[in-house]
């Protein structure tokens, strides 16, 4: 063994045993969670399964009444899945890349993230994959677009293909049916790359304005407001003028969104800050207001102040507390608006990929879950729809969820895997 790899055994085994005495006999979930008293952490906890992925016929764990296949397979880090009107299904590979360590935790955690297979080279590439028969299995692949910096969001409007690389908005010129996109492209709008990179796109329903997800480039913006500018929001691209401005602020890194159709309301999932224990404070799914401000980085879950921040008594005061906890460090990204009747057993609401913790004692997360909505809100508890990312021991993760979306037929889930590099596919057993 390595000296930065005993090191992060060293580092993370010690946290480990340190913060299992205070962890919660339960997670922090749902619209009025118990969350705990912070307790801050000198050496933040570091615990990720190695990445095994899955070998011969091993699959996720479908809930009763569902089954589930491999779409496709043999992907590099897929992330993110937009379906096209004709059916097809693109897929962005991408993968953080590392930085320069600034301290020894830095170095040990990146050593972990590699083992976990969440750092290392990107494929900078969109792929197109078709299934011709209807099947439920992709019998084409293509390469899309390629030559991007770390593309995530992907967004189709009439005529023009948007694709949210981590510095910025990009538009294609498209053809229906189209197989490959060729082109430097033209830049729309430039965010700030690294720190939390994925940009996650989402079109408005009225196809006049897409909305994009930047997060934050530090946990608590260890390096100060002015390095955070225009980061930890939701970005508003107005199609015709081309002008650009932050929707909502406050949010440290929110990733899927999806409209809801009963009020219209745009909602987002949002990963909260590190180094305060297992359950503090919980990731969320959020309503977002137009001008709306959630908090970070001066306090969480609406006016709970973090005394790690310098603080700004105006913006905690005005903090608005999110919708809906998705317990603590579960690292919720994909989300989409599941209507009645696409899967058997479940009425509407929101389907969401819970990537999984890595600063906790005991892991959370790593399953595909559905929270009920009901009159254009949150209405039960949440339900698993796949499980079984993990082994039993915590020690290995034969994949890791990410980005969902309802498949071509209307019937089905698509859920990207970038541990197993599979895309899975959810369905009536």
């Amino acid at each position: 063994m390595d000296l930065m790899a005993k090191l992060t055994e060293i580092v993370g085994g010690a946290m480990v045993r340190m913060r299992r005495v205070h962890a919660p006999g339960k997670t922090a979930f749902g619209a009025r969670p118990e969350i705990p008293e912070a307790r801050k952490q000198g050496i933040m906890t570091l615990k990720m399964p190695t990445a095994r992925g899955w070998q011969g016929n091993e699959a996720p764990v479908p809930a009763p009444g569902l089954r589930v296949n491999a779409f496709a397979r043999d992907l590099q880090h897929p992330r993110w899945i937009e379906v096209l009107p004709n059916g097809d299904v693109l897929v962005a590979e991408a993968l953080q890349e590392a930085g320069p360590p600034r301290s020894l935790m830095d170095r040990a955690m990146q050593a972990t993230m590699r083992r976990a297979r969440a750092l290392g080279a990107s494929a900078n590439r969109i792929s197109l994959w078709r299934d011709s028969d209807g099947d439920g299995v992709a019998e084409t692949r293509e390469v899309f677009l390629d030559g991007q910096r770390q593309p995530f969001g992907m967004a189709l409007v009439g005529d023009i293909f948007y694709v949210g690389n981590t510095d910025g908005i990009v538009a294609f010129d498209y053809q229906p049916g189209a197989s490959r996109l060729t082109g430097p492209g033209r830049k729309l709008v430039t965010f700030k790359p690294g720190g939390h990179w994925t940009r996650s796109l989402i079109v408005s329903p009225d196809r006049k304005r897409i909305y994009a997800g930047v997060g934050s480039l530090t946990n608590i913006a260890d390096e100060g407001m002015e390095a955070e500018e225009g980061r930890a929001a939701i970005w508003e691209l107005d199609l015709e003028s081309g002008q650009a401005r932050i929707f909502a602020g406050g949010l440290r890194n929110a990733v899927g969104m999806a409209w809801e159709p009963v009020t219209g309301a745009l909602w987002t999932v949002v990963n909260e800050r590190d180094g305060l224990g297992d359950e503090t404070p919980p990731d969320y799914l959020t309503s977002v207001q137009e001008g709306g401000f959630y908090g970070w980085p001066y306090s969480y879950w609406g006016g709970t102040v973090d005394d790690r921040v310098p603080q700004d008594p105006a913006s905690v005061a005005r903090a608005i507390t999110p919708d809906y906890a998705l317990g603590g460090h579960t690292a919720s990204l994909g989300l989409c608006w599941v209507p009645a009747g696409t899967l058997p057993g479940f009425p509407e609401g929101m389907a969401i990929g819970q990537h999984g913790s890595w600063n906790r004692s005991t892991l959370s997360g790593y399953k595909l879950i559905f929270v009920p909505f009901e009159n254009g809100r949150p209405s039960g508890p949440a339900r698993d729809i796949l499980t079984g990312f993990l082994s039993p021991d915590e020690k290995f993760s034969y994949g890791r969820p990410v980005g969902v979306a309802v498949g071509p037929d209307g019937k089905s889930l698509l859920m990207a895997d970038d541990v197993g590099d599979v895309i899975w596919r959810v369905s009536a057993a």
